[in-house]
């Protein structure tokens, strides 16, 4: 029998079945900066960290607050010229605010400024609009009501949430009784988690990625000793991603250790709940930013490239 008439037809349905598995193991990608600039030295260096960062063609860039030093002067000018800054990313930008930005300015090294007045400065600034920062721009949901600061967004198989949670402990309060502030605004934050995984839960998305500037203390949280300004925050994030069937990752700043771990815990078995990641961006004194690459056809959702800056330092 001569199959040299059907070898073309194999080898065209073995191509296309190629092809159909190229199209289907799609992968998405973006970068995570953070806790940066802080000196005139990081203001120079910031572009050429966000260029290399394009080059590598992730669909936008998140920072996770801390634009500044928490003794630089909080003013409007500072303020400006940070969003003018971020502002020229060549890719969509995602700020999200730190306690440099607003909770640290009380401090008289820092111009001895209402915090309030200055997160509002920020709002004003930074999502004035329901969008991102950067060259090009990316559309973002903003939370209804008063904390627009609040956004939410897809990339492929992903929801994506941003909250306002600032270090070292929220802006829970000097005392033990908390803030007005924190009351208010701590009650949209977890309804603004909840909501999130509400959706990802409809839609069968594959992952959630939750984006703040306060490392939450997962240590202390672990032991029992869950720093006030948290335990809410923690509890709902425990309870959700024990419930969600994808994968969670929590992006953080704050204390300047860049890290990948999974440092939650069961509240009964205590064991690391296995579908949680935490990731901590870079931070000052060094600089440097993660890519992150998603491919929902893999056990492992969620795949890192650490690059600090500049790519040849030690």
């Amino acid at each position: 029998m001569n199959t040299r008439p059907l070898l073309p037809k194999l080898l065209a349905a073995v191509s296309g079945l190629l092809l159909a598995c190229a199209l289907h193991a799609e992968t998405w990608r973006f970068a995570v900066i953070g806790d940066t600039p802080y000196n005139d030295h990081e203001v120079a260096q910031l572009p050429r960290l966000l260029d290399q960062i394009a080059a590598q063609h992730p669909a936008f860039i998140v920072h996770a607050g801390d634009f500044k030093d928490s003794r630089m002067v909080c003013s409007d000018q500072t303020f400006r010229a940070r969003r003018d800054l971020l502002d020229a990313s060549p890719l969509p930008l995602i700020y999200v605010p730190g306690d440099n930005e607003w909770t640290d300015c009380r401090q008289l090294v820092a111009g001895n400024f209402d915090p309030l007045e200055r997160l509002q400065k920020l709002r004003e600034l930074f999502f004035a609009e329901p969008r991102s920062l950067g060259r090009s721009r990316l559309s973002v949901e903003q939370q209804p009501g008063s904390h627009p600061e609040h956004l939410r967004w897809q990339l492929g198989p992903l929801l994506f949430v941003s909250l306002n949670v600032p270090g070292p402990n929220n802006n829970y309060g000097m005392e033990n009784t908390p803030s007005d502030e924190f009351l208010v605004r701590n009650r949209s934050v977890v309804d603004w988690l909840r909501q999130a995984f509400a959706r990802a839960r409809h839609g069968q998305l594959a992952g959630v990625v939750i984006v703040m500037q306060a490392n939450p203390s997962f240590k202390h949280h672990a032991a029992g000793l869950t720093h006030a300004g948290f335990r809410e925050l923690l509890d709902t994030l425990t309870a959700e991603t024990i419930a969600f069937p994808g994968q969670v990752l929590l992006i953080h700043g704050d204390t300047h250790w860049q890290r990948i771990d999974q440092p939650l815990r069961h509240p009964t078995t205590r064991q690391p709940l296995t579908n949680f990641t935490r990731l901590e961006t870079f931070g000052y004194p060094f600089m440097g930013w993660v890519k992150v690459i998603v491919d929902d056809q893999q056990p492992q959702l969620f795949r890192f490239e650490v690059h600090p800056y500049p790519a040849n330092r030690p």
